[in-house]
């Protein structure tokens, strides 16, 4: 991302007429050692780096239910979306119910983008008696920061697979994402999960000293995990050989699901249209350097996702480009 001392500015104060005025526009996203706000920083520097009139300023931390709120409300420009969270807001349903304005703050907020999650990542050290989640009996795991959308995913998938239950059948620390993963490298909880796009910063972290095995469950079938699935994830493997100290022998049955870049839906249309094309005409320019950046799709990022509806700026590239 570009960042200007105020000799350069006042250059470009100097240069004429011909300088484009910038924008500087607000997003935020989730703790910024994760993949999805890797994700979405790497979108905000190529489109920083590449439009002259557009400033993209990322923050960190905090929770993307609360930052989509906040888009709707039209205190942010960009944040995190998914499906169901979406949904929550536009029906004022689950956190959002204590939230009046949720619903009317929803019609405010489009969508730019839909991008993987990542697989789930159920890690365990190599040595570990855990070989599959039905193994986690009586153990001390990280989900997620608790009451979040990987908590409730990780144990929802857990529990449709194994039958246990959180906090009865084994014990979930409550923590934040970075103390949860140094709990893990502490030696202090059995496993630790992480949704994310290989390579993870996390593994590859991790397997610098330790080996590591991923552990998905018995058997992934039945009625049960056909209806916790629902509309808004899928079954993904976790392949193989992804990571130096990797020591699965096959690939292992995950889940994955949607996440996106929201954007005010009162945005120029002329300018997300912009903003869109630049990042999937530069995408290639990070692929070398994101090997991550590969899994994005201009069809998976235009798909019928959920309620929320794509802004017109971006619909107005996706047609073009025939990704919808």
């Amino acid at each position: 991302m570009r960042h200007f001392t105020l000799a350069a500015i006042a250059a470009l104060g100097l240069a004429g007429g011909t300088a484009a005025q910038e924008t500087t526009y607000k997003m935020a996203t989730i703790a910024p050692s994760l993949g999805q706000a890797i994700t979405m920083a790497t979108f905000a520097n190529i489109v920083s780096d590449g439009l002259e009139d557009v400033e993209i300023e990322v923050s960190g931390g905090g929770a993307a239910t609360v930052h989509q709120l906040e888009v709707g409300r039209g205190n942010l420009d960009f944040a995190m979306t998914s499906p169901l969270i979406y949904n929550f807001m536009a029906d004022g349903r689950i956190m959002y119910k204590n939230e009046a304005d949720a619903p009317e703050a929803a019609k405010n907020v489009r969508l730019l983008m839909w991008f993987p999650y990542g697989q789930y990542h159920y890690a365990v050290r190599a040595d570990s008696d855990i070989e599959t989640l039905d193994d986690i009996e009586g153990t001390t795991v990280f989900l997620g920061p608790q009451g979040g959308g990987a908590f409730n995913g990780a144990k929802g998938w857990i529990e449709a697979t194994t039958g246990l239950v959180v906090n009865e059948d084994y014990q979930a620390i409550k923590s934040n994402w970075q103390t949860g993963f140094q709990a893990f490298l502490d030696g202090k909880i059995d496993m630790y999960v992480n949704g994310c796009l290989d390579p993870c910063q996390q593994f590859i972290q991790f397997t610098e000293t330790e080996d590591l095995r991923f552990v998905g469950p018995e058997s992934h079938e039945g009625e049960r995990v056909t209806k916790w699935l629902g509309k808004f994830r899928f079954l993904e493997e976790i392949p193989a050989g992804q990571y130096a100290g990797q020591k699965n022998e096959g690939p292992v049955m995950s889940t994955n699901t949607a996440v996106g870049i929201a954007v005010r839906a009162d945005m120029d249309e002329d300018t997300v249209y912009r903003i869109t094309k630049h990042f999937w005409d530069n995408l290639e320019s990070v692929t070398s350097d994101a090997p991550w950046a590969k899994a994005l799709d201009v069809n998976f990022a235009a798909s019928k996702r959920g309620q929320i509806e794509l802004h017109p700026g971006a619909a107005r590239y996706y047609r073009e480009v025939g990704g919808m």
